[in-house]
């Protein structure tokens, strides 16, 4: 049998305009590894806990404390829980609260002659991390974007780096999730 390819649309929830991204994924990954292909793509720094939501059944990293009941994300691959045209929550940063839709747009047979998993495309710049979730993120853009404002100083300082919001390249995601396999 062919090793299938899944097409997912994972969109960022809350901020406007749409922060999204197209990536091509085995279906045998595991949500661990679909985790990694997320942060990778919108361009988080994994610094935080996540969880999946598929059919309202939780799955993530099992907490040693039992606060939080999840199933094992390692335990459970893709294809075991997703079809064409299933959605997929996904909530990254429990203080923030970043949450994203993910969208099986297809399930394809593997191209023999191309590398996966990779994104295929996307918009806008993803949110810093700790930005402060949708809210934060909205005030920062507005603090970073004018000089005349009374946190744009504080906001570029904080940041580090220059930060365009309208900006994506497909690239450099890609080149680290060719590093997974």
């Amino acid at each position: 049998m062919a090793r299938m390819i899944y097409q997912l649309r994972i969109a960022l929830d809350g901020v406007d305009p749409l922060v999204w991204r197209r990536v091509l994924v085995p279906g045998g990954f595991t949500l661990d590894r679909l985790h990694r292909v997320i942060q990778y793509a919108m361009g988080w720094r994994d610094r935080h806990l996540h969880v999946f939501d598929i059919d309202g059944v939780q799955y993530g990293v099992p907490d040693p404390d039992g606060l939080l009941e999840v199933r094992d994300e390692l335990d459970t691959r893709l294809d075991a829980v997703a079809l064409k045209g299933t959605r997929l929550r996904y909530t990254y940063d429990f203080g923030d609260w970043w949450e994203h839709e993910i969208a099986v747009e297809d399930v394809v047979p593997a191209d023999p002659d191309t590398r996966y998993p990779m994104c295929t495309g996307g918009e806008r710049a993803c949110p810093p991390d700790d930005v402060g979730g949708p809210e934060g993120y909205r005030d920062f853009l507005s603090a970073y974007a004018d000089p005349a404002h009374p946190d744009h100083a504080a906001m570029r300082a904080w940041l580090g780096h220059d930060f365009d919001p309208s900006f994506f390249d497909p690239s450099p995601p890609t080149t680290l999730l060719r590093r997974m396999t």
